[in-house]
């Protein structure tokens, strides 16, 4: 089937926390996507914890993404910046840096990354942050902190917002979509993703987000073993496709 008409979109996944969900709305983001005839691409600049194989450093996260877009797309295409340590990535180039003179993270780096794939001309291409929104990049060679959310902001791109729901959840929404909406972008929807089944007066809470974050409501998913299972709770229709 060939793809729909549409025009080429980006938007960046970022969460209110680390393990969040982030890779599992992005994977289910990309299978809603695949459905709809569209052609996709997933990107995840920044990967620690990465797996030492023959290949390469590899990360599962990023490995998901891959399998999900539907444009053919290299692992390096999907995530040029892998680390093996398993701690904030900022950390993980000053490690590096110490041992071998390995440069820090460069925005420059994830900018010519995600021209790489958007030259590939997918419809949509989903790019899943690290950490939450203000993730630290380290000082550049100037000695001034830079962050992942400076790419997010030079290339305008719209924000959909992973709140994994448990405890303390409203203050970490709350405070990723003000931050958001400072740096001048627009949260083109947000989803709700259950990682506390038992948090108390859960559908309460998310109640109160939908009126404390006044943005686009994607849906509310809850344990699911598979991204394809998604398409049921998922209302891509708020997103401006």
């Amino acid at each position: 089937m060939g793809h729909l008409s549409v025009k080429r979109r980006a938007f960046f996944v970022t969460g209110t926390d680390t393990e969040v969900g982030k890779t599992f709305v992005s994977e289910a983001l990309l299978v809603l996507l695949n459905q709809k005839g569209l052609l996709t691409g997933g990107y995840k600049p920044i990967a620690s914890g990465c797996n030492v194989t023959p290949q390469g450093l590899r990360n599962e996260d990023a490995l998901a993404l891959q399998r999900r877009s539907s444009i053919d797309l290299s692992y390096d295409e999907v995530n040029p910046i892998a680390f093996e340590a398993a701690v904030a990535p900022h950390l993980a180039a000053q490690s590096l840096s110490r041992d071998n003179g390995a440069p820090p993270i460069s925005i420059d780096a994830v900018r010519e990354g995600f021209n790489r794939i958007f030259q590939k001309n997918p419809d949509v291409l989903i790019v899943e942050g690290a950490g939450g929104w203000r993730l630290p990049l380290g000082n550049d060679y100037e000695g001034r902190p830079r962050y992942l959310s400076e790419f997010v902001v030079e290339q305008n791109l719209s924000v959909i917002l992973v709140v994994g729901m448990r405890l303390g959840c409203l203050n970490h929404a709350v405070l990723s979509a003000e931050c958001i909406r400072n740096d001048g972008l627009k949260i083109a929807g947000w989803v709700a993703n259950i990682v506390d089944p038992d948090m108390p007066v859960l559908k309460e809470n998310i109640s109160s987000l939908k009126t404390l974050l006044d943005a686009p409501f994607i849906g509310t998913l809850p344990k699911l073993k598979t991204p394809e299972e998604a398409g049921t709770y998922l209302d891509l229709s708020v997103i401006d496709l």
